[in-house]
C-alpha cells in the first residue's frame, strides 16, 4: 500500500505537470511553432530509441534476477557499460543524421535537431536510473524524481520563454536543463543503492551478455515502432501543414499522454513485481501468478480508458477551454478518440510486460514490426484522405490491433520446458 501511494503521487504530479505544461506552451507558442517542436522531438527519439534498444530492456528486466543472486554491484557495472555502448551508438547515428541533413539542405533545423538528440539521450540515462530504482522498489525515490522533473520542466519552460521568446529551441533547452538536474540527483541516489550491496567477482561479462541477449530483439523492432509513433506528425506535415501538426500535438498531450501516464502507473507498480515473481521463469506456479496479475491490470487499464473517454466526450469543450490557448480549441471533439487510442496502446504494453517477464522477448519481434508498419501506413493514409481526423482514426485502429495481438500472444501462462 505504501509503495502504491508513492507511485500514485509521482504519476499524479506527472499528469498535472503535463497538463500545466500544455497550457504554458500553447500560451507562448503559436500552432506552427508547436508543430515544429513536436517534429523536432521525434528526431531525438529516433536516435535514442535505436541506440539504447540493446541495453535498456535488459537492464530493466535483470535487476530482479541479479538481486536474487546477490550480485547487484556487478550487474550495475554491466548496466553502466551497456549504456556507454548506447551513447557511442547515439553519437554515430547523430553524426550520420546531421551529415545527411546538411547534404539535403536542412541546415536551418540542425540546431534544434542536435538539441532534441541531446535531450533524448539524457532522458534515456535518466530513465535507466529510474528503472533501476523502480526495480529495487525504491518507490519514494522514483516518485520524488518524477515530481522534481515535472516541476522543473514547467519552471524552466516559463523562465526560458519569457527571457528568450517563443521557439522550439527555447523549449528544448528548458527540457535539457530540467533533465540534467534530475539526472545528477538520480546518480546520487543510485550510488547509495549500490553501496548497500556486496559484490561477487568477475560476473560483469555474464550480466552484459544476459542484458544483450534479452535486449537484442528490441533492436529489430524499435526503429519500426519509432516509425509508427512518429508517422502521425510527419504524415500531417507532408499532406497537410505544420499548423495541423501543432493541433495534433495538443491532442496527443491532452488525450493520449495522460491516459498513457495513468495506465503506466499500473505498469510501473506491477512491472517490478511481475519480474520478481517470475524470477528466472523456472517455476510454473510463479508463471501462472504472473499471467493472472498481468491480465487483471490490463482489464483495469481498459476500464479506466473507457471511463475517461466517456468523460472526455461529454466535457471536451470545457477541458480545452481550461487547458489550452483559444487558438487550439477547434479540435477538441477528437479528444475522446485520442484517449481511446492511448489506452488501447498502453493496455497492449502491459501485456508486453507479461511477455518480458516470461523472458520471451523474441515473441514481440514480428507483431511489433507488423503492427508498426501497419500503423504508419494508416497514419499516412488517414492524413492523405482526411487530415487530422484520418490520423486520429488510424491511431485508434493501430491501438486496437496491437492490443488484440498482444492479447493473443499472452493468452496462456509461460510453460516451463
Amino acid at each position: 500500500m505504501k509503495e502504491g501511494s508513492w507511485i500514485l503521487l509521482g504519476q499524479i504530479m506527472s499528469v498535472l505537470a503535463s497538463l500545466v505544461l500544455v497550457r504554458v506552451l500553447t500560451n507562448y507558442l503559436n500552432v506552427e511553432q508547436y508543430g515544429e517542436l513536436a517534429l523536432a522531438l521525434t528526431v531525438g527519439t529516433l536516435v535514442s530509441q535505436v541506440a539504447f534498444s540493446g541495453s535498456m530492456p535488459g537492464i530493466m528486466r535483470y535487476f530482479a534476477i541479479a538481486a536474487e543472486k546477490g550480485d547487484i554491484k556487478e550487474y550495475m557495472r554491466a548496466a553502466d557499460s551497456m549504456m556507454e555502448y548506447g551513447a557511442f551508438a547515439a553519437l554515430a547515428l547523430s553524426l550520420l543524421l546531421i551529415f545527411g541533413m546538411a547534404i539535403y539542405g536542412y541546415s536551418s533545423v540542425l540546431a534544434v535537431t542536435i538539441m532534441s538528440i541531446i535531450f533524448s539521450v539524457l532522458g534515456n540515462f535518466n530513465s535507466k536510473q529510474s528503472m533501476i530504482q523502480n526495480a529495487a522498489r525504491q518507490r519514494k525515490v522514483v516518485s520524488l524524481h518524477t515530481s522534481l522533473d515535472a516541476g522543473l520542466k514547467i519552471l524552466f519552460a516559463i523562465s526560458f520563454l519569457i527571457w528568450f521568446g517563443g521557439s522550439a529551441k527555447v523549449v528544448i533547452a528548458a527540457y535539457i536543463a530540467s533533465v540534467s538536474i534530475v539526472l545528477i540527483s538520480q546518480s546520487f541516489f543510485i550510488k547509495r543503492l549500490i553501496s548497500i550491496h556486496q559484490s561477487k567477482k568477475n560476473t560483469t561479462s555474464f550480466w552484459k551478455q544476459e542484458i544483450w541477449k534479452y535486449s537484442k530483439p528490441f533492436i529489430f523492432f524499435n526503429a519500426f515502432t519509432w516509425v509508427q509513433a512518429s508517422s502521425d506528425r510527419w504524415a500531417l506535415d507532408i499532406f497537410s501543414t505544420t499548423q495541423d501538426v501543432g493541433f495534433y500535438a495538443v491532442l496527443l498531450q491532452l488525450g493520449y499522454t495522460p491516459i498513457a501516464i495513468c495506465t503506466g502507473l499500473m505498469a510501473t507498480l506491477i512491472g517490478p513485481i511481475l519480474f520478481q515473481r517470475s524470477g528466472d521463469t523456472s517455476d510454473p506456479l510463479r508463471n501462472a501468478n504472473v499471467h493472472k496479475r498481468a491480465w487483471q491490470i490490463t482489464w483495469l487499464a481498459l476500464v479506466l480508458t473507457a471511463v475517461s473517454s466517456v468523460i472526455a466526450f461529454a466535457f471536451h469543450d470545457f477541458i480545452f477551454n481550461i487547458l489550452v490557448s483559444s487558438q487550439y480549441r477547434a479540435v477538441s471533439y477528437l479528444l475522446p478518440f485520442m484517449i481511446l487510442a492511448g489506452g488501447f496502446v498502453s493496455a497492449g504494453q502491459i501485456l508486453g510486460l507479461k511477455l518480458m517477464s516470461d523472458l520471451n522477448t523474441k515473441a514481440l519481434i514480428f507483431p511489433k514490426i507488423a503492427t508498426s508498419l501497419l500503423g504508419a501506413f494508416l497514419s499516412f493514409l488517414g492524413a492523405y484522405l482526411a487530415g487530422i481526423e484520418g490520423v486520429v482514426g488510424g491511431c485508434l485502429i493501430f491501438g486496437v490491433l496491437q492490443l488484440l495481438w498482444m492479447g493473443w500472444l499472452s493468452r496462456y501462462p509461460m510453460k516451463v520446458c
